[in-house]
């Protein structure tokens, strides 16, 4: 699809799978906003992009902050008139164990990886034509965990919830929402210059998946183009997609 004259946001797309999706859309033709708590990744993003003659705006934003998420609906809106995909990408990890995190750690995962997208769809939404799109990044952690991960497999397993119940309450307007849940996905590559490292991956970590290889920003950045497009997905809502390379299939003992 061209996405000439379409405006898109990505939230924490100046690094990760956020990077991948940001440069996957620009690519296309679309007017891209960067909302980003880092300012420095911000302004890389922004400055690689346009050096290519793409149309990346970089705003700093908490996604934790409904004033922030307000002033960035405000300026995407004053200078292109609409939202026409949100992609809820930004997200942060857990701090610590069950019984040594502090309540602040928690609130601070929720916030920003649940209540995060929530207020972003909700103020979003009013500026999205019928024919919009929401894409909310979650993980395989909704469905599977590892010890001491409560906060994050919390929020991501809400966010799938949260993913359902927009679909059905926005599905009025004509826009769609659906979600993501990546594997392991290597990003290494895709930090702020000052933090962007090769690969440490062995062998043993691209054999265990089932498709011979760990995962890349790209195979998220294509789904989230295939799922934004209302031509090809039309008749896509309300649902999870799993992309982990059949982690999730597979059965695991230790032997």
């Amino acid at each position: 699809m061209d996405w000439s004259g379409k405006t898109v946001v990505v939230t924490g797309g100046a690094q990760g799978i956020g990077m991948a999706v940001t440069q996957a859309f620009a690519r296309a033709g679309a007017q891209v906003w960067v909302a980003d708590c880092d300012p420095e990744a911000g302004i890389e993003i922004q400055q690689t992009m346009r050096a290519e003659g793409r149309n990346v705006t970089a705003q700093v934003c908490d996604v934790a902050d409904e004033d922030d998420i307000r002033a960035l609906v405000r300026a995407v809106t004053a200078k292109d008139g609409r939202i026409d995909c949100l992609i809820n990408d930004a997200g942060i990890g857990w701090i610590g164990g069950l019984f040594d995190r502090s309540t602040a750690d928690w609130d601070r995962v929720i916030a920003v990886n649940l209540r995060g997208p929530y207020l972003c769809a909700r103020h979003a939404a009013p500026h999205m034509p019928r024919g919009g799109a929401i894409v909310n990044v979650a993980s395989t952690r909704a469905l599977m965990s590892e010890p001491n991960t409560e906060p994050y497999s919390a929020s991501k397993a809400g966010l799938v919830g949260l993913t359902h119940a927009l679909a059905i309450t926005l599905g009025e307007r004509g826009i769609r929402v659906n979600a993501i849940s990546p594997g392991w996905i290597d990003v290494s590559a895709w930090k702020k210059s000052s933090l962007r490292k090769p690969a440490e991956l062995s062998e043993r970590d691209h054999v265990q998946h089932p498709v011979g290889r760990v995962g890349r920003p790209e195979d998220i950045a294509e789904l989230c183009l295939y799922l934004a497009d209302s031509d090809r997905a039309g008749f896509i809502t309300g649902q999870n997609f799993v992309v982990d390379g059949g982690m999730t299939r597979k059965m695991t003992y230790e032997e």
